[in-house]
């Protein structure tokens, strides 16, 4: 079953309200933090167009170009999403920052950020809930942590930790803009702006790692291809499971190819039945595991 990807068109919305938001008051006010939002939100915005296309492309079917399919289209550009997030959005605001602290400028009519912060955080919210909501249902009771390393489904923890990086963006931001506003130095807005980059570095780091991953190829947990060579060493025609290999093409499609040794007194025929009845009885049991190749072997 596909899952739905409804959350990542909240988000690309959310987003795009948000940067034009901050735009607009950075440009009323010249703030550096509330710049390097917007810059925040718009690649945020481009990383969700990025994710919405690799989901679309993933579901192509297969052809003569691609007989596995197209799956990792979507951790490809998974692991560009999160190369954008750190290039564009972390050095950005890392750059902002350094050029405010050097070029220091008092921060006109806060009132504008306070309005537009408030804004942003509500429609943040919105996204991040809908995100929140598909990652629970994926993870069910494990941890939050674990669940973001064990996920083979890319789209859904990029958006969500995206959106948890919008909400630590923007009190960061609101607390430069107070502290600026309130103390009248606007190194305070500098600092917040480098911190804003730092914290979209860090998070981008995670993202890298895990996308990595996911592109070079992950296999099922070890407890999940047990549960499967059993059912398959369950078949009254199999003697034994010699080796089994597997990996995820797609997050709801996986490779699965094992070397069974068969009974001797079975002739050909026999084997191509026994070899379809265990994919079919497979795939019943575990609709994941769409492609299954079985090869008999000596003992």
């Amino acid at each position: 079953m596909k899952s739905s990807k409804g959350f990542l068109y909240i988000s690309l919305i959310a987003d795009i309200i948000i940067a034009v938001s901050k735009f607009t008051a950075a440009a009323f006010t010249g703030s550096s933090s509330m710049r390097a939002e917007g810059i925040h939100s718009v690649i945020d915005g481009c990383s969700q167009l990025m994710l919405i296309w690799g989901v679309r492309s993933s579901r192509k079917q297969p052809d003569a170009a691609r007989p596995f399919g197209y799956g990792r289209e979507l951790y490809f550009w998974s692991f560009m999403v999160s190369l954008v997030i750190f290039i564009l959005g972390g050095c950005i605001s890392v750059y902002e920052g350094l050029q405010h602290l050097q070029h220091p400028e008092a921060i006109d009519h806060p009132g504008w950020n306070y309005i537009i912060l408030a804004i942003s955080f509500v429609f943040t919210c919105i996204a991040l809930n809908s995100a929140l909501k598909a990652f629970n249902k994926q993870r069910g009771d494990m941890p939050f942590w674990e669940a973001i390393n064990c996920s083979k489904d890319p789209a859904t923890f990029i958006s969500l930790l995206g959106d948890v990086g919008d909400v630590l963006g923007l009190i960061i931001a609101f607390i430069g803009v107070f502290l600026g506003h309130y103390f009248n130095n606007p190194y305070y807005d500098g600092v917040a702006s480098m911190v804003i980059g730092v914290m979209m570095i860090l998070i981008s780091m995670v993202l890298v790692r895990e996308s990595k991953s996911l592109l070079m190829g992950e296999t099922p947990s070890r407890k999940h291809m047990r549960t499967v060579m059993a059912l398959v060493e369950s078949d009254p025609d199999i003697i034994k499971v010699k080796k089994h290999r597997s990996i995820y093409l797609a997050p709801e499609e996986i490779l699965l190819q094992i070397n069974a040794i068969f009974a001797t007194n079975l002739n050909t025929g026999q084997i191509t039945d026994a070899i379809q009845r265990i994919t079919k009885t497979i795939q019943k049991q575990f609709p994941r595991i769409k492609q299954i190749v079985i090869e008999p072997v000596a003992r």
